[in-house]
């Protein structure tokens, strides 16, 4: 750098040099060091020409100046004679000059008195050395003669110091300057034009000046370019580059004209050979040719100069900024470099199985793959740098070390790489070693569990079963892992301590199975050398005669039950033995094979468990960065139609939260179960609360599906797909997490299956069951999104608990006359909406499309408030209808449903509903009882035994803590009525209207079907109930000793009504009687009967009804409502 800037200042003293010479010679033309005069600033006092410069010279080249007859010279003002002379002594060159001027002073038609005028003003005035002084006196006679006289006697008033020689004619003129040298009106040949001169000499000066004044620009020019300091920075560099070269372009402009400027003038001058040898050519022209052509040879040099100078200063400002990007791109390729260099340095991860090796060598690739671009771009800047050295740049010292920096950043990454990669390589070899071991042993418990017990008590079986294991074991040595040690030490660069742990368990398992398969192989090879002996016959033993091929459901139940208890063989692949010798000697064998066998089934369900749930999180992960992360990728960013503008969000939903449950909580909590999957349920209700994500992200999927198909031909998707080197689209991996949350229920139903007895079952199926509700509930939600024109809040009615499509008829009898709605023979359709707080109706819209918006649409036509509904559940004439009914049958829906068991559950979780309500307001009618009984004094009692009130109170504070469906409340609370006295036959005990206002009964209401009467009454009225035969519809096996035992199906007939919800039965099939509760039974249809309707209500008004086949009342009233045909 400083022999390039020694180089610059040496070009620009060269150009200054040049430049002030120009500026010397162009002075020198104008003497404008001595008085700063041009034509043009006189032109007017030349133009009169009372003195001009014809060119001429003296016999020694001194110029002669000429005084032409000017009749007016002494009118001529002091300072305008005064500017003319020092013009005109200013124009000859200094050399000439020096010799001296020789004055012509042409007066021969003048007068004595002005010629001694003129010669004393010329002598007082003139600014130059004078050599000669020449006066062509007066021709007259009288004239001449006055001039010589006066001259002799006046001869002392024109001393000067220079002769004054008095001509009396042109020809003694000759005699002191030749004829070439005078110009025509003096007798000599010199061509010579006032007019002409004086443009001349404008042209030259101006053309001088012009040259001056470049000069002058080009000196201020360079001498700025020199002293620019280097800009830091790109676009200044850039800035200063154009300016500079703006000043350069315009400084040439210049040149160029003040160049054609002196053309012009050369011409003017004529083509006059430089010796001036031609005639009619005088020295002041050659002169001024020379200097023009000087002029103009030192305008060209400078230009040069200039040219040179401008080069070096331009090759300086474009080396300059070709350093600037240089460094900016250094800046930037090593800020990336670091990056990539610190992320690499994040992958630390060597997989724990064998696909999150895979997944992790190829997000290795991809991660190269998109470095690779960085990389490049470093070694290609690199290369720049070297070529820029090669160019001679003057920073040479700044560029080597960062090339160097960015060859060595590189290196380093290529290393990396290929270390990560080396690692990686690795960990999969070992992973698939691993794999191959499992699966060598899986195949071979698989092998165990499918040779059946009882083949291979023959000598045939035992030896196909022998051969079969004995060829499995040959396949050990490219299968099993062989040394423990020598795999630590061959993978040591790879092991860590969970990888170690794997490694063992592995060993572990192999050497269990090769335990097994070795017991295995001595057993059967003492079967097939057993056969060999005679065999002894032995009777058979009394409890051998019992034993059938095909045991009565009772003694197979018994033997169950005996096995279950005792560890014996449950069912599985294998058969019970037919002999009692293979029973008794392999009967304890068999129930541990086949209990290891189970126990494989169990870790083969929870091995499939553990990879799809790998395989899982890692989709969404490269879903998530391979798609959603790319969205917000400025580089990515022109690919993006504007309809995925801000839509990540709906293409995605919650995408990344159920991805952080699994990566974080769910899959880890799962890995700890891998010793014990059958207790895997237990991480299941653990986490239970946390699937509700997937109610969330199923709702989003119609936004997202109709997104994804406006925009699923975006070349964003393409690309990305194509990084990710995916078959499937995008489409595809949205669907994993719907598909995910319905595949646990599978694999738990085949956990449960394997793991009946043991300990973690319950917790298995409960799981179970929790994941199909949240399935229905997230299905339930799919639906009721879809209800449109509700105006309220469908969150305030409480938790969806069914949902489905019906068939309804509407009988609406009673109400307002807007209300009044005739019987509709023809059913709707309608979807009802089974809410805590409400039912809703909604007519269902089928839609048009693809996917999630092919579901259908429900349009809300009206909703009935629970606590103001009641149910007939079975309506004559079909089993797939019942009634739901509104404020005591002011309004009434037929409901049909698609089949007897969703009719069946729909009734079912609406009692439940029911139930629910009027337990909560019996609560509260028992709560502001007590707080009654506490506030007020207890009376004495006036008898040893209670009253009927009394002992009804005692019953309310303990049904408190009872269940009043169950005659377990019953027994704990107090002792079963006593048995009706024999032969009193049927009897009831007496109802009473007017109940106390807190004894929260239920009154019942018969079906309105064929009863006028109960039309007009309101059905409020209590009926005698009907003895007759009633229907068990729940088992009921606890109780004391007077209650009786039935099960659902059973049919029994009632003796008595009983308090506090008990009925008397008997069963005509054995024809033993007790207590049930009322809730278990359903009256028997006669042949035109319909199903009674019961409702429960308290006496608060808009409370809730139910009703039931069969229902119980706190203080003990169950009335059924008649039969009518």
């Amino acid at each position: 750098m400083r022999f390039w800037l020694r180089t610059e200042e040496m070009a620009l003293e060269e150009m200054v040099q040049r430049l002030n010479a120009v500026s010397k010679h162009t002075d020198e033309i104008m003497h404008q060091d001595i008085v700063p005069l041009c034509a043009a600033d006189i032109q007017d006092q030349l133009k009169k020409r009372f003195a001009y410069l014809s060119g001429g010279r003296g016999q020694d080249g001194s110029p002669v100046i000429t005084f032409p007859d000017y009749p007016a010279f002494s009118e001529i003002p002091d300072k305008e004679f005064q500017n003319v002379m020092t013009y005109l002594t200013s124009i000859p060159s200094l050399q000439d000059a020096g010799i001296g001027f020789i004055l012509v002073i042409d007066r021969r038609r003048d007068k004595w008195t002005s010629v001694k005028a003129s010669v004393l003003r010329i002598a007082a005035s003139f600014p130059a050395n004078l050599q000669l002084v020449l006066v062509l006196r007066p021709t007259g006679f009288f004239q001449r003669t006055l001039s010589d006289i006066a001259f002799k006697f006046n001869r002392d008033d024109f001393k000067m110091k220079v002769p004054v020689i008095m001509l009396s004619s042109v020809p003694d003129l000759h005699g002191y300057i030749d004829k070439s040298q005078l110009t025509e009106d003096l007798g000599g040949t010199l061509d010579y034009c006032h007019s002409r001169w004086l443009c001349q000499r404008t042209a030259i000066e101006s053309f001088a000046l012009m040259v001056k004044h470049t000069a002058q620009m080009l000196q201020s020019f360079g001498t700025e370019l020199a002293e620019t300091e280097l800009p830091n920075d790109v676009q200044s560099t850039s800035s200063v580059l154009c300016a500079h070269t703006e000043k350069k372009d315009k400084a040439k402009e210049d040149l160029r004209l003040a160049l054609k400027e002196g053309h012009s003038v050369l011409e003017s001058l004529g083509e006059l050979q430089a010796e001036g040898s031609e005639p009619g050519v005088n020295q002041d022209q050659l002169d001024n040719q020379a200097t023009v052509q000087r002029l103009l040879a030192q305008l060209n040099e400078t230009e040069a100069a200039f040219d040179e100078f401008w080069a070096k200063h331009q090759q300086k400002l474009e080396q300059c900024l070709q350093l600037r990007h240089f460094e900016q791109g250094f800046r930037e390729v090593k800020a990336i470099l670091d990056a990539v260099c610190q992320k690499i340095a994040t992958f630390t991860d060597i997989g724990n199985s064998l696909a999150h090796v895979e997944h992790l060598l190829r997000d290795l690739a991809s991660f190269e793959e998109k470095s690779g671009v960085s990389v490049e771009r470093a070694r290609a800047l690199s290369l720049d740098g070297e070529q820029l050295i090669e160019n001679k740049h003057y920073a040479v010292d700044s560029i080597r070390p960062k090339c160097q920096e960015l060859r060595h950043l590189c290196d380093q990454f290529s290393a990396e790489i290929v270390r990560r990669r080396g690692l990686l390589s690795k960990s999969l070899e070992l992973h698939r070693r691993l794999e191959t071991s499992l699966k060598w042993c899986d195949e071979g418990i698989y092998l165990l569990a499918s040779q059946p017990v009882d083949k291979c008590q023959s000598q045939d079986g035992a030896e196909a079963a022998l051969q079969e294991i004995e060829k499995f074991l040959e396949t050990s040595a490219e299968n099993k892992i062989q040394e423990l040690n020598t795999i630590y030490k061959e993978y040591e660069s790879i092991l860590n301590q969970d990888l170690m742990e794997h490694v063992r368990k592995v060993f572990q398992k192999q050497a269990s199975m090769e335990e097994v398969f070795h017991r295995r192989q001595a057993s059967l090879k003492k079967l097939a050398a057993r056969q060999t002996r005679p065999v002894q016959p032995v009777a058979p033993r009394p409890e051998a005669l019992a034993k059938s091929p095909c045991p009565s459901p009772g003694i197979r139940r018994g033997s169950e039950n005996s096995s279950s208890e005792g560890g014996a063989l449950r069912r599985g692949p294998y058969r019970r033995a037919k002999s009692e010798i293979s029973e008794s000697r392999q009967g304890r064998g068999s129930a541990g094979e086949e209990e290891e066998s189970l126990a494989i089934l169990r870790r083969h369900v929870m091995s499939e468990l553990l990879d799809t749930e790998r395989a899982y999180v890692e989709e969404l992960l490269c879903v998530l960065e391979g798609y959603a992360a790319e969205m917000d990728n400025p580089l990515m960013a022109h690919l993006l139609s504007t309809g995925l503008h801000n839509k990540k969000d709906v293409l995605f939903g919650n995408m990344e939260e159920i991805y952080h449950f699994h990566n974080r909580i769910f899959l880890r909590e799962l890995e700890n179960y891998i010793d014990c999957p059958e207790l895997v349920g237990r991480c299941f209700l653990e986490r239970m609360e946390d699937f509700q994500i997937y109610e969330k992200y199923c709702q989003n999927k119609p936004r997202s599906e109709s997104l994804w198909r406006q925009c699923s031909d975006c070349p964003f998707f393409q690309e990305c797909q194509r990084k990710l080197d995916h078959k499937l689209s995008l489409d595809s991996y949205l669907l994993k997490p719907v598909q995910r949350i319905t595949k646990y229920q599978l694999l738990l139903k085949e956990m449960l299956k394997y793991s009946k007895n043991c300990e973690g079952a319950e917790d298995l199926q409960e799981a179970l069951s929790s994941i199909l509700g949240i399935l229905k509930a997230v299905n339930d939600s799919m639906h009721l999104i879809a209800i449109t024109g509700y105006d309220g809040n469908l969150g305030d009615l409480g938790k969806l608990l069914m949902q489905g499509s019906f068939s309804v008829w509407t009988d609406h009898k009673r109400g307002h006359t807007k209300v009044k709605e005739l019987a509709r023979f023809k059913p709707m359709q309608r979807h009802l909406f089974l809410h805590e707080k409400a039912v809703l109706f909604c007519k269902k819209r089928e839609e048009n499309g693809e996917g999630y918006e092919k579901a259908p649409s429900y349009s809300y036509k009206q909703s009935l408030n629970m606590a103001a509904v009641g149910i007939t559940e079975n309506v004559k004439g079909d089993a797939k209808k019942f009634e739901i009914w509104y404020n005591a049958r002011e309004e009434v829906y037929i409901v049909q449903a698609p089949t007897p068991e969703i009719k069946a559950a729909w009734v079912n979780e609406i009692r439940k509903v029911l139930t629910s309500q009027l337990q909560a307001c019996r609560e509260a009618s028992q709560h502001r009882a007590l707080e009654q009984s506490q506030s007020l004094p207890l009376p004495a009692p006036t008898s040893t035994s209670p009253s009927r009130g009394n002992s009804r109170n005692l019953k309310k504070l303990e049904e408190r803590k009872t269940d009043p469906l169950s005659l377990e409340g019953y027994v704990s609370s107090a002792p079963l009525p006593k048995p009706p006295e024999k032969g009193k036959g049927w009897s009831k005990t007496s109802h009473s209207l007017e109940a106390p206002e807190d004894d929260g009964g239920w009154s019942s209401a018969e079906e309105q079907v064929n009863s006028s009467d109960a039309e007009e009454d309101g059905g409020l009225g209590l009926k005698k109930l009907v003895p007759g035969k009633y229907t068990v519809v729940a088992d009921h096996e606890k109780g004391g000793p007077d209650a009786l035992v039935v099960r659902s199906g059973d049919v029994v007939e009632l003796v008595q009504q009983g308090d506090e919800g008990l009925w008397y039965v008997r069963d005509p099939t054995t024809g033993k009687e007790g207590w049930v509760p009322a809730s278990s039974l359903s009256v028997q249809l006669g042949p035109s009967g319909s199903a009674q309707c019961l409702s429960s209500s308290e006496s608060s008004p808009g409370s809730a009804v139910l009703s039931n086949s069969s229902s119980c009342s706190e203080g003990g009233q169950a009335p059924f409502s008649d039969l009518q045909g």
